[in-house]
C-alpha cells in the first residue's frame, strides 16, 4: 500500500488550486490565480496572462493592468510572438524573441522565461525567474494551466461554437457502438424517437377573440330620419310581440300631418265648389280633372305623414330579450334611416362569434370544432361547431382586418349573451413539426419574399 502525500507535495497544492478554479465564479478571480497562485507549484518572480482578443489580462503583483504603460506594451509584443510559436510548454529566453523585443528583455523580465500555451482559450500563460527551468515544474504548470484553460472556457466563453466543434460532437452523438444490433444503439434510438416527435399528428389549432351573440336576432333600426325621444322597454328585459319598444319624437310629423289634412280638405272644398259651377257653366268642367288629382296628391301626402306618424311608434316584432345599450344614450340622439338601435333575440337562440387574425387564418371547415374560453369562467370551456366562416376579412374597431367565424352551440348554456373570451378553432391534423414551425415559416417568407 502506497505511503500517504505530505501534505505540502506539490501534487496536493495542484489539486487544490485546480478545486479553486473550479468553484471560482468571477473571472478576475481566475486571471489573479493564474499569474499570483501558480507561485505554490514553482517559484517565479514575475508573471503575465495574454489573450489574443484583448492583450494583457493580468500580470502578478498588480491589481488593476494600464494598457498604455511602456511594459505592458512590449509584454502584448512579446506574448503575441510567443503565440505563433507552438502550443506546447517552450522554455524562452530573449534569444528565442525578435530583435526588437529581444533587445529589452533583460530591462523587464528575468534571464529564464516559461510560455504556457492555453489552448482553445486564445492565450497564454508567461512566466520569467533567475534560473533556468526544470522538467518537474514544467510538467506541474502544464497540468495546472490546461486546468485552469478548462475552468477559464467553463466561465468565459461557455457559448463557444465553430463548424468542426459541431461537427464533432455530432459524430460522437451518432456513432454507433460495434457489435450490437441496430435497435440497441442509442444513436439511432434517439434518432428515432426525435422524429416520432417531430411527425407526431397533432391538431393545427389558433386563438382568436370571440364572444356569445344571438344566433338569429331581429334587428330593429331607424325607420326614418329623427330623434328618439323615449324608450318603453329596459336592457335585457323579455318583451312579447306588438309590445311598444321606443318612440319617436313625432312634433314634427304630426305637425305636417295636420297641414296635410288641412289642405286635402281645403281641396275637397273646391272641388265641390266647381262642381257646382259646373252644372251651371261647362268651362268649368275642364278643372274638375285637375282638382281631382289635386285631391289625390293631398290624400296620399295625408296618408304617407299618417303612416310616418305610426312608425314613430317602434314594436317589437316577435318574442325575445330586448339588447341595447343604456337608454340615456339614445335619448335626444339624431339617427339616420336603416341605423341600429336594438335588437330582440329569441331566448336560448345564442352561437359564437369569432374574429380570426389574416396571420392566423388557418383552413376552417364547417362542422370543425371550437372552444369558448370566457373570460367570466376561464375553466367552463363552451364548446361549438364551426358554421361558416367569411369570405371576405373586414375591418375591427381596432384597425385591423379579420374574417368572421360563426359557431353553432354543441349543447345549450346558461351564459348570457356578450360575454368575450377566448376562441380556439380546431383545423386538420398536421405533424408536430409543421404546428410549431408554421407561424415562423409565414414570418420568413414575408422577409424574404419567396
Amino acid at each position: 500500500m502506497s505511503a500517504a502525500l505530505p501534505s505540502d507535495s506539490p501534487l496536493i497544492t495542484l489539486l487544490g488550486l485546480a478545486k479553486r478554479a473550479r468553484q471560482s465564479r468571477d473571472p478576475a478571480e481566475l486571471a489573479f490565480m493564474a499569474v499570483n497562485d501558480s507561485h505554490a507549484l514553482a517559484p517565479y518572480r514575475q508573471a503575465a496572462l495574454w489573450f489574443k482578443q484583448g492583450g494583457v489580462k493580468a500580470l502578478s503583483g498588480v491589481v488593476q493592468v494600464e494598457a498604455n504603460v511602456p511594459y505592458v506594451q512590449w509584454l502584448t509584443k512579446v506574448c503575441a510572438a510567443l503565440y505563433e510559436a507552438g502550443t506546447a510548454p517552450l522554455r524562452v529566453t530573449s534569444a528565442d524573441l525578435p530583435e526588437p523585443e529581444a533587445a529589452d528583455w533583460s530591462e523587464w523580465l528575468p534571464a529564464y522565461g516559461l510560455c504556457l500555451p492555453l489552448g482553445a482559450a486564445g492565450g497564454l500563460l508567461l512566466l520569467a525567474r533567475d534560473v533556468p527551468w526544470e522538467e518537474r515544474d514544467i510538467a506541474l504548470l502544464a497540468e495546472w494551466a490546461d486546468t485552469w484553460r478548462h475552468a477559464w472556457q467553463g466561465l468565459v466563453q461557455p457559448s463557444t461554437w465553430t463548424w468542426r466543434t459541431s461537427r464533432q460532437r455530432i459524430a460522437d452523438h451518432l456513432r454507433l457502438a460495434p457489435g450490437r444490433p441496430w435497435w440497441k444503439q442509442r444513436a439511432l434510438l434517439w434518432a428515432a424517437a426525435v422524429l416520432a416527435v417531430l411527425l407526431f399528428p397533432v391538431r393545427l389549432t389558433v386563438l382568436a377573440p370571440g364572444e356569445l351573440v344571438p344566433s338569429d336576432p331581429a334587428v330593429i333600426r331607424a325607420p326614418f330620419d329623427g330623434v328618439v325621444a323615449s324608450f318603453q322597454v329596459k336592457p335585457n328585459e323579455m318583451v312579447k310581440a306588438g309590445q311598444p319598444l321606443f318612440t319617436f319624437d313625432d312634433a314634427a310629423l304630426a305637425s305636417r300631418l295636420e297641414v296635410a289634412r288641412q289642405a286635402l280638405a281645403t281641396a275637397e272644398a273646391e272641388f265641390r265648389q266647381v262642381s257646382q259651377q259646373a252644372l251651371a257653366d261647362a268651362k268649368y268642367k275642364s278643372q274638375l280633372v285637375v282638382l281631382a288629382g289635386k285631391i289625390e296628391e293631398r290624400r296620399a301626402e295625408a296618408s304617407y305623414l299618417q303612416g310616418q306618424l305610426e312608425r314613430s311608434r317602434v314594436v317589437a316584432p316577435r318574442d325575445g330579450v330586448a339588447l341595447f345599450d343604456d337608454p340615456s344614450e339614445w335619448l335626444g340622439k339624431p339617427v339616420v334611416t336603416g341605423e341600429r338601435i336594438l335588437r330582440v333575440a329569441p331566448p336560448g337562440q345564442v352561437e359564437v362569434e369569432a374574429w380570426l387574425a389574416l396571420g392566423d387564418a388557418i383552413p376552417l371547415q364547417a362542422g370543425a370544432p371550437a372552444n369558448l374560453y370566457l373570460n367570466a369562467s376561464p375553466f367552463s370551456p363552451v364548446s361549438a361547431t364551426v358554421r361558416y366562416v367569411a369570405h371576405d376579412a373586414v375591418a375591427r374597431p381596432d384597425g385591423n382586418y379579420a374574417y368572421r367565424v360563426r359557431a353553432a352551440l354543441d349543447e345549450q348554456i346558461n351564459h348570457r349573451v356578450g360575454l368575450k373570451g377566448t376562441v380556439k378553432l380546431a383545423g386538420g391534423w398536421v405533424p408536430f413539426s409543421y404546428w410549431v414551425l408554421r407561424r415562423p415559416i409565414a414570418v420568413v417568407r414575408q422577409f424574404v419574399g419567396w
